[in-house]
């Protein structure tokens, strides 16, 4: 599993435009930054990904837990 999303990733995972993935990458890294991490434009961690974005599960019949 990859440990970074990026924009094609994110839009598919949420099912909106890839423009509309850029932004919600941008506002996850900027929350980011704010706390002091480091981030790459362009990609947000998994991890961070999967606790900020509300009702969202990974299932388990797409080997995701």
């Amino acid at each position: 599993m990859q440990k970074y999303l990026m924009a094609a990733d994110v839009s598919e995972e949420l099912g909106v435009s890839k423009g509309k993935a850029y932004e919600i990458i941008k506002k996850l890294n900027e929350e980011l930054s704010e706390k002091g991490y480091l981030t790459l434009a362009g990609k947000i961690s998994r991890k961070y990904f999967e606790e900020r974005i509300y009702g969202y599960e990974r299932s388990e019949t797409d080997g995701r837990s």
